[in-house]
C-alpha cells in the first residue's frame, strides 16, 4: 500500500527575520518585535496574521498509515531547531514517497515550509520532483494543486474556491470527530512565549489526527472505502491511540463521537 502521511505545522513570528528586515535593535524584546509586526499587519490588511515567509516553524506533527499500522508523532523533540524539524519532514517524503494529506496545506503549511526551506537551504529532491527524475511525477506530483500526491482536503472539498473554505475544527466536530482541544492557532504565540512547547506539539498532533480522520471519511464518500473498511480504519486509529497514556489523547478519545 502507498503510505499515507497526514500532517500539520504550528508557527510563531520569525523574530530574527523581522529584526533583520526592519533593522531593529539587537536588544529589542521578542514580544515587542512581534507586537510591532502585528500592528503593521493590522494597519495594512486588517488582520495580524503575518505573511507566510515570516512564520517560524515550531512544531510538525505527522500521522503515518502504512502496511505496519497507524502512528502519530511530532517530529524531533521540544528543543529541536526549525531546520531540524523541516529537514526531518522532507526526509520522510524522500524515504516513503507518501500520499500527503492536509487541511489547508496548500494555502499555509506547504508554502511556509517552502519559504523556510529557502531561507535555510534545506534540499528536498523527491518533494520538488515534477517529472525531471521520475516521469510518473510529471502527471502526479506534490506541487500541482490539482494532483493528489498532495491532497489538500479543504481546498478540494471547497472546489478550489476560497470563499467555500471551512475550518478543520468545525468540519471535524460536525462529523463527530474531536476537533480542536484546548488551543487554536491564535494562542500559539502566547503559549510559545510561556515555554509551553510540549502543549503546542500535543495540539499539533491532534490537528494531524483530525485531518487523517477527515481523510478516512473522504475515502468513504468517494467510494474508495466500503462502510466496513471505513469502520476498520477508524477502529485502528482508536485502538492505536488507546495505547497512549498522554492526557491529550485521553481527551481526544473521550471527545470522539463519530461511529
Amino acid at each position: 500500500m502507498t503510505p499515507v502521511l497526514a500532517f500539520d505545522i504550528e508557527t510563531v513570528p520569525d523574530i530574527e527575520g523581522l529584526r533583520t528586515l526592519h533593522a531593529l535593535d539587537p536588544e529589542m524584546a521578542a514580544s515587542d518585535i512581534a507586537e510591532m509586526a502585528f500592528q503593521r499587519r493590522r494597519q495594512s490588511s486588517g488582520s495580524d496574521f503575518l505573511p507566510l515567509h515570516l512564520h517560524r516553524v515550531v512544531a510538525i506533527a505527522c500521522v503515518l498509515r502504512d502496511r505496519d499500522g497507524f502512528t502519530v508523532w511530532s517530529l524531533g523533540d521540544a528543543k529541536a531547531t526549525e531546520v531540524d524539524l523541516i529537514r526531518r519532514f522532507f526526509d520522510g517524503i524522500e524515504k516513503y514517497t507518501p500520499q500527503l494529506v492536509s487541511w489547508n496545506g496548500g494555502g499555509f503549511d506547504l508554502p511556509v515550509l517552502h519559504y523556510r526551506s529557502m531561507i535555510h537551504g534545506i534540499p528536498a529532491a523527491r518533494y520538488w520532483d515534477m517529472g525531471e527524475d521520475n516521469k510518473e511525477f510529471k502527471w502526479n506530483n506534490y506541487i500541482s494543486r490539482y494532483h493528489l500526491r498532495h491532497l489538500d482536503l479543504m481546498d478540494l472539498l471547497a472546489l478550489y474556491q476560497p470563499r467555500n473554505n471551512v475550518p478543520l475544527d468545525e468540519m471535524a466536530r460536525l462529523i463527530g470527530f474531536p476537533g480542536k482541544l484546548g488551543m487554536d492557532g491564535s494562542k500559539i504565540w502566547d503559549a510559545y512565549q510561556s515555554g509551553k512547547t510540549n502543549s503546542i506539539r500535543n495540539y499539533c498532533e491532534t490537528d494531524a489526527a483530525n485531518t487523517y480522520l477527515l481523510y478516512l471519511r473522504f475515502q468513504l464518500v468517494r467510494g474508495v472505502f466500503s462502510n466496513e473498511q471505513y469502520r476498520r480504519e477508524c477502529e485502528l486509529v482508536r485502538a492505536s491511540l488507546s495505547k497512549n497514556t498522554e492526557p491529550h489523547w485521553r481527551e481526544f478519545l473521550s471527545e470522539w463521537r463519530a461511529a
